[in-house]
């Protein structure tokens, strides 16, 4: 058996009927397509979200007021005004904290803001100038907030892109201008860089101001919303939880965790979640494509059928003249294999395709994973063989006899 031939004669005979070769091909064009495409936009997805959580800093640890569900402190519910200031600098002066690298107290809260005419809604955060250092803030033109603001409770600002746009109007420069915040005038001092975002997690919609100002003049707080802390490194992460957990815990003269009145989110702790949901909705996605490639096999098993009956004289002439049984599966698995591997490869290139013009639009990573491309196309090919055997089983059982006289 010259296989070679085989595969050249299996080739000529799905080139005789192209319209029903094509419609067989189309059903996995669609499924690879699908799979590609929707697994690409998952992990572009996951990618974004990832960078995005990133990009807010690097070895990051929260405190929040409230209770805290993962992390080495676990604490149950608790106020909402429970940090102060004082537990900052407990932080940051305390001999038993040897894994903080740097610390910023902070309040936030959203506020009108107005320059001439124009308005607009914002968070305003008040934040000691490590703040830059921990997030990983920059300027693209001024300066951020100095020691000498925080001290002196100086009316100034540092303000984000979008509102720079939203109130000056794409590319001006703020800087000197005076905005009004809660009844209050601050100077612009400083633009930050463009990280990106939307919504009320867009952090180009932001206006920085020393939390001195913003606690005493323009909110009139004395506890803050969070403290941000950055640890020496990745390996300290938890240590430093336990370190500041437990301090804040004898700070708050609670004894048992779990009675906690804060909690202390970890950037670890946002990324796995995050990757476990974007993991969970892209795995679906996947599952959802898949389905079409079910459909497609099925599509290419009825072809078959459909060639095997069209065939059947032929296929008698062939055994009556000779032709060993495992010939004729040979030739309709062969037929089937080349068609699911034809529409596999068209169906990655599309996939391909879709997936790098929709992360365009979308603003996504453009990401490919070459595992998905291997499976999809693994998975085509045993999709070939798997409806394929069942009409490559009927023809090699034909009788020749039956088979000449059939009409």
């Amino acid at each position: 058996m010259d296989i070679k031939a085989l595969i050249i004669e299996c080739f000529g005979t799905l080139t005789i009927n192209k319209m029903r070769t094509g419609l067989a091909i189309l059903g996995i064009v669609i499924g690879i397509g699908s799979v590609i495409a929707l697994i690409s936009l998952g992990q572009a997805s996951q990618q974004a979200i990832t960078n995005q959580i990133e990009s807010l800093g690097s070895n990051l640890l929260t405190v929040q007021p409230g209770a805290q569900n993962s992390g080495a402190v676990r604490g149950a519910a608790g106020g909402a005004q429970t940090l102060t200031l004082d537990d900052a600098k407990a932080i940051m002066s305390s001999s038993k904290i040897t894994t903080i690298k740097s610390v910023s107290p902070e309040f936030s809260k959203r506020s009108q803001v107005t320059y001439g005419r124009n308005n607009t809604n914002t968070q305003i955060i008040g934040v000691y100038p490590a703040y830059a250092e921990i997030r990983k803030i920059t300027v693209s033109s001024g300066v951020f907030i100095t020691e000498r603001d925080e001290a002196a409770m100086s009316k100034v600002a540092v303000i984000g892109p979008q509102v720079v746009a939203d109130l000056f109007g794409e590319g001006a420069n703020p800087i000197g201008q005076s905005i009004r915040v809660n009844g209050q005038s601050l100077k612009v001092i400083g633009v930050t860089t463009a990280k990106g975002g939307s919504g009320f997690n867009n952090q180009d919609d932001v206006i920085y101001v020393p939390l001195s100002t913003a606690q005493k003049q323009m909110f009139g707080a004395d506890y803050l919303s969070s403290i941000s802390l950055e640890a020496k490194s990745q390996d300290v992460m938890v240590a430093a939880q336990n370190e500041v957990g437990y301090l804040l815990l004898a700070r708050h003269k609670f004894t048992d965790p779990t009675q906690a009145d804060f909690s202390i989110m970890s950037q670890n702790d946002i990324l796995n979640t995050a990757s476990q949901v974007t993991g969970t909705f892209t795995t679906l996605l996947g599952g959802i494509a898949a389905i079409s490639l079910l459909v497609g096999g099925i599509g290419i098993m009825n072809i078959m059928l459909v060639t095997v009956t069209e065939r059947t004289r032929e296929i008698g002439l062939r055994k009556a003249l000779g032709a060993k049984r495992k010939v004729i599966i040979y030739q309709f698995l062969i037929e089937a294999i080349i068609l699911t591997l034809t529409g596999g490869i068209i169906g990655m290139l599309l996939g391909i395709g879709i997936s790098f013009v929709l992360s365009s639009i979308m603003g996504l990573p453009f990401t490919i994973s070459p595992p998905s491309i291997a499976l999809a196309m693994g998975v085509s090919g045993v999709i070939g063989v798997l409806f394929g055997w069942y009409p490559a089983q009927k023809a090699a059982k034909l009788q020749p006899i039956e088979a000449l006289r059939y009409e």
